[in-house]
């Protein structure tokens, strides 16, 4: 294992020095989610559940991720990024064995829930470590590139999963899954060790979950609102795709198309706009990018067939993907030297309590008014988030404490 020393000179710094150790395993981690998601309901159904636990069973990906990121922060900071990280593989493992051999549907349940928790441990580890190995002036290509290797796993996962499936049957994806992850906590292993140049380690007690929410509630109540819209908005956008070419008639194979497309156009941006956040500012990213998805989702119900609805998509899709790594970067520019993994912890809870309500909120205004109403009220939503962003967020690059 190597060292990065973070008192040289940032010039001399390159993030091809650490992209096997720190990309690789967001790559390898994100193939093993992306093979499992599909075929996550269908197991589920395989075991006797309704078409409304199917999706119960997915969404408790989400809610192991939202209820462990505090713990995840805890276990960061006391044993480290890497050991986390490996810790979240063999997590990951246990809960796959959970979910390709689970006798009953509460069993498959537990081991869903562990591999969103275990993916809290990972997220917030590699987040951490990061931060702390890359100079800040290079700080948003870094985590962008972190976002955009693990949307390019979510991408390729299902398509090997498929394979696999094809012949070994359903099982075959939850043993694509293992290999990647394992094989993510394999690559952990080789993450370089850190030094610090930044003078003397912080002395004092570590700061408490409570402290540190107390010392930045006034940042919490500004840009982290703008950070709960922006997941809201995100995580929405998975699902209007989807639901308005079924009002539209489209055939499935059609549907499929569009959305690959547009998460195509996602994968492709992710570095250049970290380069615009580190050359330009942070706001010269996060603005346009909620402000394109706000008005892609405004016009979506304005589309009349494929080829319109196509062009939306791509627009949402290019909104998004030079969004990556946005709120890792806030966070990472915001978190205190002291006390970081517990405050990266706080800021994806707060992440994922967005990522949690955006669904919910399109799913009970198309009940309550309609799909158009809910796909529409998710773009003011872009907007609002753009305008909180806008307002509370820099225009240049912050000298932040986490330098």
């Amino acid at each position: 294992m190597g060292i990065v020393n973070k008192s040289a000179n940032p010039g001399d710094f390159s993030l091809w020095s650490i992209a096997v150790p720190a990309f690789g395993p967001s790559l390898l981690f994100g193939i093993g989610e992306g093979a499992i998601l599909p075929i996550i309901p269908l197991s589920a159904r395989d075991l006797g559940s309704s078409l409304a636990g199917a999706a119960l069973v997915v969404a408790l990906i989400g809610i192991g991720s939202l209820v462990s990121n505090i713990p995840a922060s805890l276990m960061t900071a006391k044993f480290g990024e890497r050991l986390s990280m490996m810790g979240a593989a063999g997590l990951s493992l246990i809960a796959l064995m959970l979910c390709g051999f689970s006798p009953n549907l509460l069993v498959f349940g537990a081991g869903v829930f562990l591999i969103g928790a275990a993916a809290a441990v990972f997220n917030l580890a590699r987040q951490s470590y990061l931060t702390e190995a890359v100079p800040p002036l290079m700080r948003a290509r870094a985590m962008s590139t972190l976002g955009g290797v693990g949307r390019i796993g979510l991408f390729a996962g299902p398509f090997i999963g498929a394979l696999v499936i094809h012949l070994v049957g359903l099982q075959g994806a939850y043993w694509v899954a293992a290999v990647a992850i394992g094989a993510a906590g394999v690559l952990a292993w080789w993450l370089p060790d850190l030094v610090s140049g930044n003078g003397p380690a912080p002395k004092g007690p570590m700061p408490t979950v409570r402290s540190l929410i107390i010392a930045n509630r006034r940042l919490f109540l500004t840009i982290g609102i703008g950070v709960i819209l922006v997941s809201a908005v995100r995580s929405a956008r998975q699902v209007v795709v989807p639901l308005w070419a079924d009002n539209l008639g489209l055939d499935p194979a059609a549907t499929s198309l569009i959305y690959g497309l547009s998460g195509a156009i996602d994968m492709l941006v992710f570095y250049p706009a970290g380069k615009v956040m580190d050359k330009k500012g942070r706001n010269w990213v996060a603005v346009p990018s909620m402000t394109l998805m706000g008005i892609a989702l405004l016009l979506m119900p304005l589309t009349t067939g494929a080829g319109s609805l196509l062009l939306v998509a791509l627009l949402i899709g290019f909104g998004n993907g030079i969004g990556s790594g946005m709120i890792m970067t806030l966070g990472a520019d915001y978190s205190p030297r002291h006390g970081r993994a517990q405050f990266l912890g706080i800021w994806r809870f707060l992440s994922d309590c967005g990522g949690s309500s955006g669904p919910a909120i399109l799913a009970g205004l198309t009940a309550v008014v309609s799909l158009s109403f809910g796909i529409a009220a998710t773009g003011i939503l872009g907007l609002a988030a753009a305008a909180v962003l806008g307002y509370w967020v820099p225009r240049s690059r912050p000298a932040t404490p986490g330098q």
